[in-house]
Protein backbone atom coordinates (compact mmCIF):
# COMPACT_ATOMS: atom_id res chain seq x y z
CA UNK A 1 0.00 0.00 0.00
CA UNK A 2 1.33 3.47 -0.95
CA UNK A 3 1.41 5.60 2.24
CA UNK A 4 2.45 8.79 0.42
CA UNK A 5 -0.33 11.36 0.05
CA UNK A 6 -1.40 12.31 -3.43
CA UNK A 7 -0.89 15.97 -4.49
CA UNK A 8 -4.54 17.04 -3.96
CA UNK A 9 -4.56 15.38 -0.56
CA UNK A 10 -1.38 17.20 0.48
CA UNK A 11 -2.95 20.56 -0.55
CA UNK A 12 -6.03 19.89 1.57
CA UNK A 13 -3.94 18.83 4.53
CA UNK A 14 -1.82 22.00 4.24
CA UNK A 15 -4.88 24.24 4.20
CA UNK A 16 -6.32 22.41 7.21
CA UNK A 17 -3.08 22.88 9.13
CA UNK A 18 -3.00 26.64 8.38
CA UNK A 19 -6.64 27.01 9.46
CA UNK A 20 -5.99 25.21 12.76
CA UNK A 21 -2.95 27.42 13.40
CA UNK A 22 -5.00 30.61 12.75
CA UNK A 23 -7.78 29.34 15.04
CA UNK A 24 -5.33 28.64 17.85
CA UNK A 25 -3.79 32.11 17.50
CA UNK A 26 -7.26 33.71 17.59
CA UNK A 27 -8.12 31.89 20.81
CA UNK A 28 -4.90 33.09 22.39
CA UNK A 29 -5.49 36.73 21.42
CA UNK A 30 -9.19 36.85 22.28
CA UNK A 31 -8.70 37.83 25.97
CA UNK A 32 -6.47 40.74 24.92
CA UNK A 33 -9.08 42.05 22.48
CA UNK A 34 -11.80 41.69 25.12
CA UNK A 35 -9.72 43.61 27.65
CA UNK A 36 -9.01 46.47 25.23
CA UNK A 37 -12.67 46.80 24.27
CA UNK A 38 -13.60 47.11 27.92
CA UNK A 39 -11.55 50.33 28.28
CA UNK A 40 -13.98 53.28 27.91
CA UNK A 41 -13.19 55.81 25.20
CA UNK A 42 -12.64 59.43 26.28
CA UNK A 43 -15.87 61.41 26.46
CA UNK A 44 -16.36 63.95 23.68
CA UNK A 45 -16.00 67.54 24.91
CA UNK A 46 -19.34 69.16 25.68
CA UNK A 47 -20.12 72.08 23.39
CA UNK A 48 -22.13 74.81 25.16
CA UNK A 49 -25.51 75.52 23.56
CA UNK A 50 -25.21 79.30 23.48
CA UNK A 51 -25.92 81.79 20.72
CA UNK A 52 -22.26 82.83 20.70
CA UNK A 53 -21.25 79.21 20.06
CA UNK A 54 -23.87 78.75 17.37
CA UNK A 55 -22.82 81.87 15.47
CA UNK A 56 -19.13 80.90 15.53
CA UNK A 57 -19.37 80.26 11.80
CA UNK A 58 -20.41 83.92 11.36
CA UNK A 59 -17.85 85.49 13.65
CA UNK A 60 -14.98 83.52 12.12
CA UNK A 61 -15.19 85.84 9.08
CA UNK A 62 -17.23 88.84 10.24
CA UNK A 63 -15.54 89.39 13.61
CA UNK A 64 -16.51 88.56 17.18
CA UNK A 65 -19.20 91.27 17.24
CA UNK A 66 -19.86 91.49 13.51
CA UNK A 67 -17.43 94.38 13.05
CA UNK A 68 -16.26 93.00 9.70
CA UNK A 69 -12.68 92.65 8.51
CA UNK A 70 -11.52 96.04 7.20
CA UNK A 71 -8.08 94.63 6.41
CA UNK A 72 -9.43 92.16 3.85
CA UNK A 73 -12.12 94.43 2.44
CA UNK A 74 -14.51 91.62 1.59
CA UNK A 75 -16.15 90.56 4.85
CA UNK A 76 -18.63 93.33 5.60
CA UNK A 77 -19.75 94.74 8.90
CA UNK A 78 -22.90 93.18 10.34
CA UNK A 79 -22.97 95.08 13.63
CA UNK A 80 -25.72 97.66 13.86
CA UNK A 81 -27.32 96.89 10.50
CA UNK A 82 -31.14 96.71 10.54
CA UNK A 83 -32.36 93.23 11.48
CA UNK A 84 -34.81 93.13 8.58
CA UNK A 85 -31.99 93.71 6.12
CA UNK A 86 -29.81 90.99 7.67
CA UNK A 87 -32.67 88.48 7.60
CA UNK A 88 -33.29 89.21 3.93
CA UNK A 89 -29.64 88.66 3.04
CA UNK A 90 -29.58 85.30 4.84
CA UNK A 91 -32.76 84.30 3.02
CA UNK A 92 -31.31 85.42 -0.31
CA UNK A 93 -28.28 83.19 0.27
CA UNK A 94 -30.62 80.30 1.12
CA UNK A 95 -32.69 80.85 -2.02
CA UNK A 96 -29.76 81.27 -4.40
CA UNK A 97 -30.46 84.95 -5.10
CA UNK A 98 -27.18 85.98 -3.58
CA UNK A 99 -24.07 83.99 -4.45
CA UNK A 100 -21.17 83.09 -2.16
CA UNK A 101 -20.57 79.39 -1.62
CA UNK A 102 -19.46 79.50 2.07
CA UNK A 103 -22.50 81.59 3.02
CA UNK A 104 -24.89 79.45 0.96
CA UNK A 105 -23.58 76.32 2.71
CA UNK A 106 -23.66 77.89 6.19
CA UNK A 107 -27.31 78.99 6.08
CA UNK A 108 -28.72 76.16 3.97
CA UNK A 109 -30.41 74.25 6.79
CA UNK A 110 -31.31 77.09 9.16
CA UNK A 111 -34.97 77.74 9.94
CA UNK A 112 -36.57 81.22 9.80
CA UNK A 113 -36.63 81.66 13.58
CA UNK A 114 -32.90 80.96 13.79
CA UNK A 115 -32.17 83.43 10.98
CA UNK A 116 -34.14 86.08 12.83
CA UNK A 117 -32.25 85.34 16.07
CA UNK A 118 -28.90 85.74 14.30
CA UNK A 119 -30.01 88.97 12.62
CA UNK A 120 -31.33 90.53 15.81
CA UNK A 121 -28.13 89.67 17.68
CA UNK A 122 -25.88 91.43 15.18
CA UNK A 123 -28.25 94.37 14.77
CA UNK A 124 -27.81 95.22 18.45
CA UNK A 125 -24.00 95.11 18.42
CA UNK A 126 -22.37 98.52 18.69
CA UNK A 127 -18.63 98.46 18.06
CA UNK A 128 -16.30 101.12 16.65
CA UNK A 129 -15.76 101.44 12.92
CA UNK A 130 -12.30 100.93 11.44
CA UNK A 131 -11.03 102.55 8.27
CA UNK A 132 -10.16 100.42 5.23
CA UNK A 133 -7.53 101.06 2.55
CA UNK A 134 -8.60 103.48 -0.18
CA UNK A 135 -7.61 103.34 -3.85
CA UNK A 136 -5.76 106.20 -5.50
CA UNK A 137 -8.41 107.94 -7.61
CA UNK A 138 -8.58 111.36 -9.20
CA UNK A 139 -10.40 114.37 -7.81
CA UNK A 140 -12.79 114.14 -10.79
CA UNK A 141 -13.66 110.57 -9.86
CA UNK A 142 -14.43 111.56 -6.28
CA UNK A 143 -16.54 114.47 -7.53
CA UNK A 144 -18.54 112.08 -9.72
CA UNK A 145 -19.01 109.77 -6.76
CA UNK A 146 -20.29 112.63 -4.58
CA UNK A 147 -22.73 113.62 -7.33
CA UNK A 148 -24.17 110.12 -7.68
CA UNK A 149 -24.51 109.70 -3.92
CA UNK A 150 -26.15 113.05 -3.21
CA UNK A 151 -28.12 113.91 -6.37
CA UNK A 152 -27.88 110.89 -8.67
CA UNK A 153 -27.97 111.26 -12.45
CA UNK A 154 -31.57 112.05 -13.50
CA UNK A 155 -30.68 111.96 -17.20
CA UNK A 156 -29.79 108.27 -16.86
CA UNK A 157 -32.51 107.41 -14.37
CA UNK A 158 -30.08 106.94 -11.48
CA UNK A 159 -31.53 108.09 -8.13
CA UNK A 160 -29.29 109.45 -5.38
CA UNK A 161 -28.04 106.89 -2.85
CA UNK A 162 -29.26 109.23 -0.10
CA UNK A 163 -32.85 108.92 -1.29
CA UNK A 164 -32.99 105.31 -0.02
CA UNK A 165 -30.09 104.93 2.42
CA UNK A 166 -30.79 108.11 4.36
CA UNK A 167 -29.33 111.60 4.45
CA UNK A 168 -26.42 110.37 6.60
CA UNK A 169 -26.10 107.13 4.61
CA UNK A 170 -26.39 105.13 7.84
CA UNK A 171 -29.44 103.18 6.64
CA UNK A 172 -33.11 103.30 7.47
CA UNK A 173 -35.06 100.96 9.75
CA UNK A 174 -36.13 98.25 9.35
CA UNK A 175 -34.72 97.14 5.99
CA UNK A 176 -32.18 99.50 4.40
CA UNK A 177 -28.49 99.19 5.35
CA UNK A 178 -25.93 101.91 5.88
CA UNK A 179 -23.27 102.54 3.25
CA UNK A 180 -20.73 104.57 5.20
CA UNK A 181 -17.94 102.72 6.93
CA UNK A 182 -17.92 99.88 4.38
CA UNK A 183 -14.65 98.96 2.62
CA UNK A 184 -14.10 100.16 -0.94
CA UNK A 185 -13.52 96.60 -2.20
CA UNK A 186 -16.78 95.39 -0.71
CA UNK A 187 -18.90 98.24 -2.06
CA UNK A 188 -17.49 97.99 -5.58
CA UNK A 189 -17.81 94.19 -5.58
CA UNK A 190 -21.46 94.32 -4.51
CA UNK A 191 -22.42 97.02 -7.01
CA UNK A 192 -20.69 94.97 -9.69
CA UNK A 193 -22.62 91.88 -8.59
CA UNK A 194 -25.92 93.75 -8.80
CA UNK A 195 -24.93 95.09 -12.22
CA UNK A 196 -24.12 91.64 -13.62
CA UNK A 197 -27.13 90.03 -11.90
CA UNK A 198 -24.94 87.66 -9.90
CA UNK A 199 -26.55 89.15 -6.81
CA UNK A 200 -30.28 89.68 -6.54
CA UNK A 201 -33.23 89.80 -4.19
CA UNK A 202 -37.00 89.54 -4.31
CA UNK A 203 -38.75 91.31 -7.18
CA UNK A 204 -38.93 94.09 -8.05
CA UNK A 205 -35.17 94.22 -7.59
CA UNK A 206 -34.49 97.95 -7.52
CA UNK A 207 -30.77 97.66 -6.73
CA UNK A 208 -30.22 95.53 -9.83
CA UNK A 209 -32.14 98.15 -11.79
CA UNK A 210 -30.06 101.04 -10.44
CA UNK A 211 -26.70 99.26 -10.66
CA UNK A 212 -27.50 98.23 -14.23
CA UNK A 213 -27.44 101.92 -15.17
CA UNK A 214 -24.03 102.51 -13.61
CA UNK A 215 -20.87 102.29 -15.68
CA UNK A 216 -17.73 100.65 -14.32
CA UNK A 217 -16.23 104.08 -13.68
CA UNK A 218 -19.42 105.13 -11.86
CA UNK A 219 -19.06 102.13 -9.55
CA UNK A 220 -15.44 103.04 -8.81
CA UNK A 221 -16.47 106.63 -8.11
CA UNK A 222 -19.34 105.74 -5.77
CA UNK A 223 -17.34 103.10 -3.89
CA UNK A 224 -14.32 105.39 -3.44
CA UNK A 225 -16.39 108.34 -2.24
CA UNK A 226 -18.43 106.26 0.23
CA UNK A 227 -15.38 104.46 1.61
CA UNK A 228 -13.57 107.76 2.20
CA UNK A 229 -16.50 109.70 3.65
CA UNK A 230 -16.17 110.98 7.19
CA UNK A 231 -18.33 109.00 9.57
CA UNK A 232 -21.25 110.88 11.14
CA UNK A 233 -21.40 111.18 14.91
CA UNK A 234 -24.49 108.98 15.06
CA UNK A 235 -24.07 105.79 13.05
CA UNK A 236 -27.50 104.35 13.91
CA UNK A 237 -29.96 103.71 11.11
CA UNK A 238 -32.55 106.46 10.70
CA UNK A 239 -36.11 105.79 11.90
CA UNK A 240 -38.60 104.05 9.64
CA UNK A 241 -40.46 106.46 7.35
CA UNK A 242 -37.73 109.11 7.43
CA UNK A 243 -37.12 108.74 3.68
CA UNK A 244 -39.44 108.30 0.73
CA UNK A 245 -37.65 105.97 -1.70
CA UNK A 246 -37.98 107.03 -5.35
CA UNK A 247 -38.34 103.43 -6.56
CA UNK A 248 -40.82 100.69 -5.78
CA UNK A 249 -38.67 97.84 -4.48
CA UNK A 250 -39.87 94.42 -3.46
CA UNK A 251 -37.48 94.44 -0.54
CA UNK A 252 -39.08 97.54 0.95
CA UNK A 253 -42.27 95.64 1.71
CA UNK A 254 -40.83 94.47 5.04
CA UNK A 255 -38.37 92.03 3.46
CA UNK A 256 -34.97 93.78 3.61
CA UNK A 257 -33.09 95.75 0.96
CA UNK A 258 -30.02 97.36 -0.44
CA UNK A 259 -26.29 96.94 -0.79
Amino acid sequence: MDLHLSCPTRVVAGRLLRYLSFLALSLLLMPAFAASSAIPSPAAPRVPDTLQQRIAACTACHGAHGEGSPGSGFFPRLAGKPAGYLVRQLQDFQNGLRKYAPMEYTVRGLDPAYLREIAEYFSTQQVPYARSPLPAVSAATLQRGAQLVSTGDPARGIPACERCHGSQLTGVEPDIPGLVGLPYDYISAQLGAWRTRTRGTVAPDCMAEVAGRLSETDITAVAAWLAGRELPADMHAQPAGSVQPPLHCGVLAGNGAGT
